[in-house]
């Protein structure tokens, strides 16, 4: 182990040991966190070259928008992603313009990126829902562009309908797809699909015709292989297959198939992500790689989201430095 990670080892487990003591001493995690955060902030926790772990805030609806960015950076998180859902703190309705240029302040100040904003809009759907879609897109393209004006971050979207139906669904998922892409274009932000289980676009094949076949430089992927693992899909191949269409990587674990399925945090499940971190670095990914929570954790009785920044963080960190040794020959 270089020096580097085993200061980033030390680092991390000097944090977790004292968040999780905070409780023994009468502080909260919160102010524990803000109170080892100018120790963490200056480590380097990014192992495996070119690649940046980071946390989407679609799993902290419960908690203030600064509150979460704090756990974020002190968890030595390099990157974020806010969901612009409705009910989230970052909804386009209620993040005003005196919150959107407080947030990018901390971002800078937390040392933080906004690669990504979550949204969600359906390809399956009439033209009254198409254009609400549309909608959507330009404002969360001015939302991008008030956060990070050098660099709007990218929108990213599942696209919905029905697996069995793909055959008669695709011509107007494409259709669709065309219409964002050209307001996508116009608004000079990129706009990334992708992949889900349940969805009818729920195969790296499938991905793929619909991004070939729209034609646009706009339009790009996001993967998540637990969409891929729950129906049996292989990491390596469905890597090779998207990872050069991919400018963002989500990560969470899952049980069960295609079928029955539940979503987990990372390290809850089956993934391996020291090898999933070597493929990566294998095959010259050099994007951001972030925790989602599902809704199926999130929302269940007695969820933490302070807990999850922190556990995530050190299994996938340990995971980074694990996969730093070598590269992967493995299938």
């Amino acid at each position: 182990m270089s020096r580097i990670d085993q200061v980033a080892v030390w680092q991390r487990r000097r944090f977790l040991q004292a968040c999780a003591a905070a409780p023994l001493c009468g502080l909260s995690t919160a102010s524990m966190s803000e109170s080892l955060f100018g120790t963490l902030r200056s480590s380097n926790i990014e192992v495996v070259e070119g690649l940046n772990l980071g946390f989407s805030l679609y799993g902290t609806k419960q908690l203030p928008l600064d509150q979460s960015l704090q756990a974020c950076a002190a968890a030595g998180y390099r990157h974020v992603e806010f969901c612009l859902n409705a009910g989230f703190p970052t909804e386009p309705a209620v993040f005003d313009a005196t919150a959107r240029r407080q947030t990018a302040q901390r971002l800078q100040e937390l040392n933080l990126t906004l690669p990504c904003l979550m949204i969600q809009i359906p390809l399956v759907c009439d033209e009254t829902v198409q254009q609400a879609s549309l909608q959507v897109i330009r404002t969360a393209a001015q939302l991008a562009r008030d956060l990070v004006p050098e660099q709007p971050p990218m929108l990213e979207t599942v696209v919905g309908g029905n697996p069995a139906k793909w055959d008669e669904q695709k011509a107007g998922m494409l259709k669709h797809l065309q219409g964002w892409a050209t307001v996508a274009q116009e608004q000079q932000v990129t706009l990334l699909i992708k992949a889900h289980v349940g969805s009818a676009m729920n195969s790296p094949e499938r991905l793929l015709w619909l991004l070939q076949e729209c034609g646009s430089p706009a339009v790009e992927a996001a993967y998540d292989f637990s969409h891929f693992e729950l129906q049996g899909l292989d990491l390596r191949t469905t890597l090779t297959q998207l990872l050069p269409r991919t400018r963002f990587i989500h990560v969470k674990d899952t049980a069960g198939d295609a079928a029955k399925f539940r979503f987990l945090l990372p390290g809850e499940g089956r993934t391996d992500y020291v090898q999933y971190f070597r493929l990566l670095r294998e095959l010259k990914y050099a994007g951001p790689v972030c925790v989602e929570v599902s809704g199926q954790v999130s929302g269940q009785p007695g969820y933490e989201p302070l807990v999850a920044i922190r556990s995530t963080a050190e299994k996938l960190t340990s995971a980074l430095a694990a996969s730093a040794g070598q590269t992967s020959t493995e299938n």
